[in-house]
């Protein structure tokens, strides 16, 4: 026969009775409604009196410590898309949104999504990024994916949701700098030899003499191109969604967010020009069938701009005609930067020009070509201090 009702408090915040059907019920105030200021509480089931205290005493100590947690069943699927879509949305550029949702499909989900987020540790955290080294991907890639996911578990504690974030029990694999591999002194004449009857001349030149990222070269409409005064403003650049069959569009933004202004060197105009007569004779031809809508620099015969990957193609054909099938197109950009330091242009300079965040970034990877000017320098400086003593 059930005992007749046992209740008694617990550390002043829990009560423990027997229930009607012989099993104990203990319940525990673990919090107050912040909408309603009314107590939360939790009940606690056992077959013994002594289970449930146990359980509770455990409870009670967690909240003294502030560590309890009120369950929760969101997955950490359910918490990346409500803090993607509530966070984030709207502090960060429509290019990162696509890049954090695609890191979150692609690699997070795929690993960790039915995880309940209150049971996650940092060993799951750790498989996916075993799991993304075990792909071939590279350690800059999963820092970013790390990145996005430390983001994302940071409000969640913010919000009370967990107690401690658990990305930072995880270890990141190790982001090895690939080494820069401009083009050589003796490559730019073969590059430029290259290219001179290509339909991708003019873009490959102003892309190698104003050391503009892909996207900014192929999103630079006529509007940012100062003829009188010899500058480029670079504020935009195309992108394409990063899903199958995405489109491409013009993002009004450049990747450090920031718009630059540069000069580059006078030649540099010499093949702007040549694209706008080639341009306005594709357009006569095109008749009502042109269609540059953004009134970009570079388009094919119809005025729509060049797609990415046909560009690249193209670059890839050419840099292996020359005896360098290892340059990326982003090479172009690293020997516009070389070239500016080894005439002498000092590291701001050579910042701002390719819109590097900080100057230390800069000096990091260019720091061969740094460590060569400093040589120089101190050649420079030898040899004039040798004349002045021999003058003595």
């Amino acid at each position: 026969m059930p005992r007749k009702s046992n209740t008694r408090a617990a550390s002043g915040a829990g009560t423990i009775r027997q229930r009607p059907d012989g099993r104990w019920e203990a319940r525990v105030t673990v919090g107050i409604n912040p909408g309603t200021g009314k107590a939360i509480r939790r009940s606690i089931y056992g077959d013994t009196q002594a289970a449930v205290r146990k359980e509770m005493t455990a409870i009670l100590r967690e909240i003294d410590r502030g560590t309890y947690l009120t369950p929760q069943k969101i997955t950490v699927g359910q918490w990346l898309d409500e803090w993607l879509d509530t966070y984030a949305a709207n502090k960060i550029k429509p290019t990162t949104y696509l890049h954090y949702q695609a890191c979150i499909k692609n690699y997070i989900k795929p690993q960790i999504g039915a995880v309940e987020l209150q049971a996650l540790r940092g060993v799951h955290i750790q498989k996916i990024y075993n799991a993304m080294t075990k792909k071939g991907l590279s350690g800059k890639t999963v820092k970013n994916c790390a990145a996005v996911l430390h983001k994302a578990l940071s409000v969640a504690l913010k919000q009370g949701i967990i107690v401690a974030n658990p990305c930072d029990a995880a270890e990141q694999p190790k982001v090895v700098q690939r080494e820069i591999a401009p083009l050589r002194d003796e490559d730019i004449p073969k590059f430029l030899e290259a290219i001179e009857d290509s339909p991708f001349r003019n873009s490959l030149a102003v892309c190698l003499f104003a050391g503009l990222r892909e996207g900014e070269l192929l999103g630079l409409s006529w509007s940012q191109v100062d003829f009188e005064k010899g500058r480029i403003t670079v504020s935009q650049q195309l992108q394409r969604e990063k899903k199958t069959g995405g489109v491409y569009y013009i993002a009004d933004t450049t990747k450090s967010g920031k718009p630059r202004t540069i000069e580059p060197p006078p030649l540099c105009f010499d093949y702007l020009r040549d694209e706008k007569r080639r341009q306005m004779e594709n357009r006569l031809r095109a008749g009502e069938l042109w269609n540059n809508p953004d009134n970009l620099v570079f388009t094919d015969e119809l005025g729509t701009h060049l797609a990415i990957h046909t560009f690249y193609k193209y670059y890839k054909r050419i840099v292996a005609s020359i005896g360098r099938p290892d340059a990326r197109v982003h090479d172009l950009r690293h020997t516009a930067a070389t070239v500016m330091i080894a005439s002498g242009a000092d590291i701001k300079s050579v910042q701002d020009f390719m819109g590097h965040a900080t100057a230390s970034f800069t000096l990091n990877v260019y720091a061969h070509t740094s460590e060569q000017m400093m040589k120089d320098t101190a050649a420079r400086a030898q040899s004039y201090y040798d004349k002045a003593l021999k003058k003595a």
